[in-house]
């Protein structure tokens, strides 16, 4: 295995890989970096979410022992907590690490549980971006050099333009789905005949915390059921954390 060249920047490192490996997606695309690149330095951070059984089929398949981190911001639906144990067992992923809000900054700062309804951003920061960038600070030391994501060019704007292998502030990103049309999302689920999350066919198309996600209509936009009402559509977590990180007050 050729290891990446460790004095090279996250964004050197990532156009490196991209010239290497940008034709690939899929499971194509993560075969090729953890066999070639980055075996033993790559993990996942997963939702459970409404599509997220196809990406974990994936790396299931490359390397069922692939660290995924899945963010438990205890505002989740209890079908999520429950298809987040039923999805890895099915795929035989060994090592699902849960990560949640720190209890003491949730009491101080969202005594209540209603932080969402007055300022969404700051209840993303505290059950979100300050729990997931703790723990990729903590694999960052252990040696770990990329991230693997579900992120899709046809769900935003903000991600159309996002390529297949790009950088982060200390990290590469992989986004082995990022040219993956809404259909072939659903042919896989299909072909693989994935177990589904139970909320997807009760119209929940995208799926977050219980307080900001409603269903979705028939043929709409699958995240407008995100923060519906609202501009926002990120919850925050792939804004590059050197631009994003700020103290919580």
């Amino acid at each position: 295995m050729t290891r990446p060249d460790i004095a090279l920047s996250p964004e050197a490192l990532a156009a490196q890989l991209r010239g290497k490996y940008g034709h690939l997606s899929g499971g194509s695309l993560l075969e090729a970096l953890v066999s070639n690149e980055l075996g033993g330095q790559i993990m996942l951070s997963s939702s459970f979410g409404a599509e997220s059984a196809v990406l974990l089929d994936l790396v299931a398949q490359v390397d069922p022992t692939i660290p995924v981190i899945f963010l438990d911001t205890r505002r989740l639906f209890g079908e999520t907590l429950r298809y987040q144990k039923t999805l890895a067992d099915h795929l035989g992923l060994e090592d699902v690490r849960i990560v949640r809000p720190d209890d003491g900054v949730l009491q101080r700062l969202d005594p209540e549980d209603m932080l969402f309804a007055s300022d969404p951003d700051k209840c993303c920061e505290i059950r979100k971006v300050a729990p997931l960038d703790k723990i990729l600070t903590k694999m960052g030391n252990l040696g770990f050099k990329a991230w693997i994501t579900g992120r899709k060019n046809f769900q935003s704007d903000t991600r159309s333009a996002m390529p297949s292998i790009e950088a982060d502030a200390d990290f590469i990103k992989i986004n082995p789905l990022a040219d993956w049309s809404s259909d072939d999302i659903k042919q896989a689920y299909l072909a693989k005949n994935l177990p589904p999350h139970p909320l997807v066919a009760d119209g929940f198309k995208s799926l977050g915390c219980m307080p900001c996600t409603v269903r979705v209509a028939e043929g709409a936009d699958a995240r407008s059921g995100r923060w519906a009402g609202r501009t926002k559509s990120e919850c925050g977590i792939h804004i590059s954390r050197s631009a994003a990180s700020s103290p919580i007050n």
